[in-house]
């Protein structure tokens, strides 16, 4: 499972954190419009990946990276 951060090329003040089994549809989808939350922002690139071989410690990193002290974090080492 990867957990993934995207910046708008359109945009660049504009990010998204997300998780995902299959990174390559992923992005496509957000590219594609059909996410909502990222639709207008479009079009998307990859920041940083980090693949997690066990699906909680990954959604627990993604929870992280969205709060508190893990938003400071992004911002510090990925933005």
């Amino acid at each position: 499972m990867y957990v993934y951060l995207i910046r708008s090329l359109s945009h660049p003040d504009q990010r998204y954190i997300g998780i995902t089994t299959d990174l390559k549809r992923r992005i496509d989808e957000h590219n594609r419009g059909k996410t909502s939350s990222t639709r207008a922002y479009c079009p998307w690139v990859v920041v940083v990946a980090i693949y997690f071989a066990a699906p909680a410690k990954a959604q627990a990193f993604e929870r992280y990276l969205k709060h508190g002290s893990g938003y400071a974090f992004v911002n510090r080492h990925f933005w």
